[in-house]
């Protein structure tokens, strides 16, 4: 039933695309197929389909479905995507930017990845790694990379020094959501040179309750939807704040980056993380790009230690032919994590056909 609902879906947008097309100035369709397997015992596939280009009058828009499947929960092969039981919708939105005498001003409206740090699709699915970093995954007490907003995001300034801000409600994805209330995120950024710097703030809902929570599992504060994936524990009391800072560097295909996040998922706790990358894809490494990660996450409940543990990450990103990526990473965990393995070995393939 799933995949006939998915083909329902890929039919609907191509009809949709077919009637955009006449007044488009460019559109292009990717479709994405995937598979993986872990040593922790999990398999997982993966089905996307993605729509994006350019209307009349500079106006783009970005619309995905997407359907994946895990053998077990587990945070493997979850970069920028979550796994559901049933084809759910990403992105679908609309933007359109203006640049009056050098300045910057960009109005995004619809449903987007919550714009925190370093949070879009391809900033951590497509770089090498098949997991979210840590502080990104719905299960630890922090952000994730699956929280979305139905609303509206301002971006002001210059191209080079710029203030974004989004107002809108949850849409979250996954097995953990945020119940219904409003959200509001800040971010500024500035470039120079070789580098990129950002800071961000959210204010919003809890998407977890207390870790030593009593209260019946399957309980929510809100009415279920059709993105509502799995039973959640209750809402926590109070909201959900936190603040990050980004750094990026980039130079002759060498990429260094890091993200540190800190604040409170709820009222009595805290969590606080970050991570560091190294991606390298130079010349004359072909079609290989690697990619080092060391991360932090500690999760505070009162004076209890909940999380406390780092995560080191070698990965490699190989393209085997025309529109075939293989990805193999190897993990090591230490710290609070007991209920994982301390090494495991990931292991993916995805084919990709883009239609312009």
């Amino acid at each position: 039933m799933a995949v006939k609902t998915f083909a329902g879906t890929i039919v609907c947008a191509a009809a949709m695309l077919h009637a955009t097309v006449a007044s488009a100035q460019s559109i292009a369709v990717e479709f994405d197929e995937s598979a993986g397997y872990s040593t922790e015992d999990v398999m997982a596939a993966h089905l996307r389909l993605h729509a994006f280009g350019e209307a009349a009058g500079g106006l783009r828009f970005n619309a995905t479905s997407v359907w994946g499947k895990q053998s077990q929960e587990s945070d493997a092969f979850g970069a920028a995507y979550p796994y559901t039981d049933h084809p759910v919708v990403l992105d679908a939105y609309a933007e359109r930017t203006f640049r009056p005498a050098g300045r910057l001003f960009g109005l995004r409206v619809g449903r987007y990845r919550t714009p925190f740090g370093i949070s879009s699709e391809s900033d951590q699915g497509y770089v090498g790694f098949l997991r979210d970093p840590l502080i990104r995954y719905d299960d630890f007490f922090a952000l994730s990379s699956t929280f979305f907003e139905h609303g509206a995001d301002v971006v002001v300034g210059w191209p080079r020094l710029s203030l974004e801000a989004s107002l809108g409600a949850s849409a979250d994805v996954g097995e953990h959501t945020r119940s219904t209330g409003f959200d509001s995120v800040l971010r500024a950024q500035a470039a120079a040179g070789p580098f990129i710097v950002g800071a961000s703030y959210i204010d919003t809902r809890p998407h977890l309750a207390r870790a030593g929570s009593d209260l019946p599992i399957g309980a929510t504060d809100h009415a279920p939807t059709d993105l509502d994936t799995h039973e959640q524990d209750p809402a926590a009391p109070g909201r959900a704040m936190f603040g990050g800072v980004d750094v990026r560097w980039m130079r002759d295909g060498v990429q260094l980056r890091g993200e540190f996040i800190a604040g409170r998922p709820f009222d009595g706790a805290r969590t606080d993380g970050g991570y560091l990358d190294l991606i390298v894809h130079r010349p004359s490494m072909g079609p290989v790009t690697a990619a080092l990660r060391a991360e932090h996450l500690a999760h505070h409940e009162g004076s209890v230690d909940v999380l406390n543990g780092e995560r080191y990450v070698a990965a490699m990103r190989i393209r085997a032919g025309r529109g075939i990526i293989a990805h193999v990473e190897m993990l090591h965990t230490t710290g609070g994590f007991s209920d994982r393995r301390p090494t495991v070995f990931d292991m993916g393939v995805s084919y990709s056909l883009r239609l312009d």
